[in-house]
């Protein structure tokens, strides 16, 4: 009895030692897994908890002007997703023109809203680069961190590592092949942009880059361009041969009634903005995010991706927010309110008029105020079909009356760059306009045609030609015209702050010789303006004509390339 006994606690022994090895097999295998999640999820490409690299920014509206109110809203919006999810203001670069915030139009001074009744984005903004020091150089000098490079602002660069992660936001008017900056600095070219990418990718300073572009036309940027070797992924607010829109215009719900003349924000800007505020950055990805502004813009522009896409598994946090939080810490932004489904959206290139109308509509019957309203209307749209004419003329003069239209719209297959020569496409930009003025954003739109000039074959010589003979004949010549302010010679912007001539118009007419045989032939013109008591000297002009070509004339300094006439504000409105 004994014996059967022992046997019997030898038994039960034996399964309890048993069980109590495979409980704990089981028990570190499932520990091993869980570990082993863990560390999959921690060292997935967002590296959400345990990634040491910075994260850098940089936010650029390409505008100015209050009918551009959007695009500068816009990068301040992004600002402050920026700001709220963590990041420095030392790591965050901002270019705006800043002429909205204070603008005589802003019914609400120092404040810029991205959202109906929405809250003052303007706010701590930092004006790293601002006016005349948004400039295409600054901003690729900035990319690249070359301090040296740059040129008057705060002098912030990406001065970035091997471990870090960059974020670019670009929002403004754009067109095939190019991306618009304000007043007459020259515009981003696609080729350009993207060697300043390979650069910055050859110097090892970053990890990972992603890239929002606002813009029409934006897929063309990259399309055919972006290798998927650089670690960039690229978004555009549209594909390479359409609009991008403004939204949260004179019609949406909410928008306040003195805002009518504007709209406050761009489609796919607002929509990857406020679905980062509603959501944890931690918990999303940018192929998350990517749908997400997809499927709201869907029936207006298809929302495109360039690349490295295999990045878009990123998690948002990699870019706009710190990682450093615990995982179960939550994560809180200002404005989680549900996004408002715009009734109302209009043509990037469209919008600009919303503005002119609006400010002929308030103006009061028979006043001075009504009368330059008027005329700035009729200015930017005379200028418009003064662009629409001298083009499609041209067009018909390189490739005959039946062919010629094609050559405007033609597009190339997707995933080809736009043109193959881009210096030709730059030569055939400045070439039309130093013939035919500028293209300014809603004449961008022809840039594709330039492009398809130069796929043809056509020699810039000939475009020169072309473009000469079309344009001097266009009835439509002194379309455009620009105010300047002007004191003992010396030139000055309309809005330059340090202007001792305040009361001073000077329109600037481009004016062509009718005959291109001409070999020869120098016109002075002198004029005489009776002004205010602050301008006290007499101001001068020559303007030279050689081969239909006009030579800028310098006297005293100023260097004008077209006749200039000079009238006091209380001139304004009358013919010259």
């Amino acid at each position: 009895m004994r014996k059967n006994s022992c046997h019997l606690m030898i038994i039960q022994l034996t399964v309890i030692i048993f069980a109590l090895f495979f409980s704990l097999s089981v028990e570190c295998r499932l520990t091993s897994k869980v570990f082993d999640d863990l560390s999959l999820d921690s060292s997935n490409n967002s590296d959400v908890f345990l990634n040491g690299g910075e994260k850098w920014a940089i936010l650029i509206a390409g505008s100015s002007g209050y009918e551009n109110y959007r695009h500068q809203a816009d990068v301040c919006h992004a600002y402050q997703v920026m700001k709220k999810g963590g990041l420095k203001d030392e790591n965050i670069i901002v270019f705006m023109y800043d002429d909205i915030a204070f603008n005589v139009d802003n019914p609400n001074q120092g404040v810029i809203i991205n959202r109906p009744v929405g809250r003052n984005v303007y706010t701590n903004v930092p004006k790293d680069y601002t006016g005349k020091n948004l400039t295409t150089k600054n901003f690729f000098a900035a990319i690249l961190g070359y301090k040296k490079a740059i040129k008057g602002g705060s002098g912030k660069v990406l001065d970035s590592g091997p471990n870090d992660h960059i974020f670019i936001f670009y929002s403004d008017h754009g067109s095939a092949g190019m991306l618009g900056m304000p007043q007459n600095e020259p515009a981003i070219y696609a080729k350009d942009f993207i060697e300043v990418l390979k650069k910055k990718h050859a110097s090892n300073t970053y990890k990972s880059m992603v890239i929002y572009l606002e813009a029409c036309e934006s897929g063309s940027i990259f399309d055919g361009l972006l290798p998927n070797n650089l670690s960039i992924y690229a978004t555009t607010a549209s594909n390479p041969d359409e609009s991008s829109y403004a939204t949260y215009c004179d019609g949406d719900p909410g928008v306040p009634s003195e805002y009518n003349n504007t709209c406050l924000g761009d489609l796919y800007s607002i929509s990857w903005m406020e679905d980062s505020e509603r959501k944890d950055p931690r918990n999303e990805t940018l192929r998350q995010q990517f749908a997400v502004v997809k499927n709201r813009t869907s029936e207006m522009s298809h929302v495109s991706e360039y690349g490295d896409v295999h990045l878009s598994s990123n998690y948002l946090s990699l870019y706009i927010a710190l990682e450093s939080r615990k995982p179960n810490q939550t994560y809180s932004m200002t404005n989680q309110s549900e996004p408002i489904t715009p009734l109302y959206v209009v043509e990037q290139r469209e919008a600009d008029l919303i503005y002119f109308k609006e400010m002929v509509r308030r103006a009061p019957e028979g006043s001075k105020q009504k009368i330059e309203a008027q005329k700035r209307l009729d200015d930017v749209i005379s200028q418009r079909k003064h662009v629409d004419q001298t083009v499609q003329a041209i067009a018909k003069q390189l490739f005959g009356e039946s062919r010629g239209p094609s050559y405007l719209t033609k597009n190339r297959p997707a995933g080809t760059p736009l043109v193959d020569d881009w210096d030709c496409f730059k030569a055939m930009v400045s070439t039309y306009e130093e013939h035919c003025g500028s293209l300014q954003s809603y004449g961008k739109k022809y840039a594709r045609a330039f492009a398809n000039f130069c796929n043809a074959g056509i020699h810039i010589d000939r475009m020169a030609q072309v473009s000469a003979q079309v344009c001097a004949n266009n009835e439509n010549l002194l379309a455009r015209t620009e105010e300047f302010k002007v004191y003992r010679g010396k030139h000055y912007e309309s809005d330059a702050d340090d202007s001792p001539a305040k009361n001073v118009v000077v329109k600037k007419w481009v004016i062509r010789t009718m005959n291109t045989r001409i070999t020869r032939c120098f016109v002075f013109v002198l004029i005489i303006a009776n002004v205010y008591s602050t301008v006290d000297g007499i101001l001068d002009a020559t303007v030279t004509f050689i081969k239909g070509n006009i030579i800028p004339a310098v006297i005293k300094g100023v260097d004008f390339v077209s006749l200039i006439v000079i009238r006091s504000d209380r001139d304004i409105g009358e013919d010259v």
